[in-house]
């Protein structure tokens, strides 16, 4: 459908030149065009967003020393409250698929947590908390650094990535109780840094952005035991230079697969191959700002949106459906230290 879409944008508080809540801004969905919109205030640090599966209520992390998650209804904008995650500086979260459950991933304190959700879209006290107390750190790592928590394809695993300890945690989430049983775990080479882990929508394969060794691996999964088994590093296309890649996307189809580069300020363009068991580079496109922290498609997959946090900036790409190749829909849209962008 063409026409103004929401788009919703996280930012940092707290910092110099930071916005002062969520924006609400507005796309064309055919021309990938921004138009800026009004805050929703009240939520501090919301660094990364998640919509509800009925599309009714957000949730942000609130990326502070005590951390927090807080629910935002989206009829009318009214913050719902916000939740004690029991750890520190929170920085990503996700529904899980049935709508009952929210997990967050604390970077600052290694952990990851689970609060329930009502059937209003609030959220309630937190049913669960884990720390990851082992393995010990990876080399340069001063502790454990959950960076994402999210379901598998099929819905019966949550995972946990860690960036400190070089590894992802498999759960399974008892979903009347809302209590983690940790069943398998996948070690990445040391000093890898794992940030964020992106499926294959056909459930088989994930695929894992490497942040400290700037490097992407294909991971098997088996769907049953919940087991992630990554295969060897392969390159991200940036070359020889600090890059710190930030997230991977794979198209609905499951054909192309895009990674966000910070240091290079490039978006990596991926051939997905033989059912999604491999990965072959195909070229780079430069993003259009500085530092893009995280990526976004548009739900029909034709747009893909870059938060450029150091450039102040979201762009835009038109998606080619056939080549998977990326055409800019124009200028950036400025926006205060832009850190999550998320196209409705």
């Amino acid at each position: 459908p063409t026409g103004p879409h929401p788009l919703y944008i996280g930012t940092y508080t707290s910092v110099e030149g930071g916005g002062d809540g969520i924006r609400v801004a507005t796309y064309d969905a055919e021309t990938g065009g921004i138009k800026g919109g009004k805050t929703i205030t009240g939520v501090a640090d919301p660094s990364y967003l998640a919509l509800h599966p009925d599309g009714r209520t957000l949730y942000a992390v609130n990326e502070r020393t005590k951390g927090t998650v807080t629910a935002v209804r989206l009829s009318d904008h009214q913050v719902l409250g916000a939740r004690s995650t029991g750890g520190a500086a929170p920085c990503q979260l996700s529904v899980h698929p049935g709508g009952r459950w929210l997990l967050s991933a604390d970077y600052g304190s290694g952990s990851v947590a689970v609060h329930p959700i009502d059937g209003s879209g609030a959220l309630g006290e937190r049913t669960d908390r884990v720390v990851h107390n082992s393995p010990e750190p990876g080399p340069g790592q001063d502790g454990p650094h959950a960076h994402q928590f999210v379901t598998s394809p099929d819905g019966g695993h949550v995972l946990a990535v860690d960036l400190g300890t070089d590894t992802v945690y498999t759960y399974r989430l008892d979903e009347a109780k809302g209590t983690l049983t940790e069943v398998s775990r996948a070690q990445t080479r040391p000093g890898a840094g794992p940030r964020h882990l992106t499926f294959h929508p056909g459930g088989r394969h994930a695929y894992l952005a490497n942040e400290v060794d700037n490097t992407v691996v294909v991971c098997a999964y088996d769907p049953d035991s919940g087991r992630l088994t990554p295969g060897d590093p392969q390159a991200t296309g940036t070359g020889s230079g600090t890059n710190y890649p930030a997230q991977l996307l794979v198209t609905a189809d499951g054909s192309y697969a895009y990674l966000a580069n910070r240091g290079h300020d490039s978006l990596t363009r991926y051939a997905v191959e033989a059912g999604g068991a491999r990965l072959k580079l195909l070229d780079t496109v430069p993003v259009g700002g500085d530092f893009p922290r995280q990526i976004a498609f548009s739900p029909d997959g034709t747009l893909l949106f870059a938060s450029l946090q150091k450039s102040s900036a979201v762009s835009v790409f038109h998606v080619d459906r056939e080549s998977g190749e990326l055409r800019s829909a124009g200028e950036p849209f400025a926006s205060p230290v832009a850190v999550c962008a998320l196209p409705l």
